[in-house]
């Protein structure tokens, strides 16, 4: 569990970061090593498929990726995203939710998983974010 304190530092971070609101995206844990968010499937942006883009789920993993290891560092760390991968499983047809765990929490880098889940709880997406810290 987060001290009161840290966890509110984090959000006031992540409510800084453009992206964050204008996706929708809401935050539903945050504890040692781990995010855990959900976005909503806007079919606006949709894939060729009419399904969640898959740009998107990236976007969703690199973003949550950070907060989880912000929940190590604090949220004033530097770090920058180095490479991802997403191995994509089935087409996400409702919001998503991804879940990120920290790998390592490496003096300069940090990998981590990230899990993403349609609403009937399938896992649509795997995915692995790798970040430096820039210190």
């Amino acid at each position: 569990m987060l001290t009161g304190d840290l966890e509110q530092r984090i959000l006031e971070r992540i409510r800084q970061i453009p992206a964050f609101e204008k996706f929708g995206l809401r935050i539903t844990d945050l504890s040692p090593g781990v995010c855990e968010a959900e976005m909503p499937r806007d079919p606006e942006f949709d894939g060729i498929f009419e399904s969640f883009h898959g740009g998107l789920l990236m976007t969703v993993a690199d973003t949550i990726a950070c907060f989880a290891i912000m929940t190590q560092t604090g949220p004033q760390e530097r770090m920058a995203t180095t490479d991802m991968s997403i191995r994509f499983l089935a087409p996400c047809l409702t919001d998503v939710r991804a879940v990120a765990r920290v790998i390592k929490l490496g003096k300069s880098l940090c990998p981590v998983q990230v899990d993403l889940y349609d609403m009937n709880q399938r896992l649509v997406a795997v995915a692995q974010v790798c970040y430096m810290r820039l210190g």
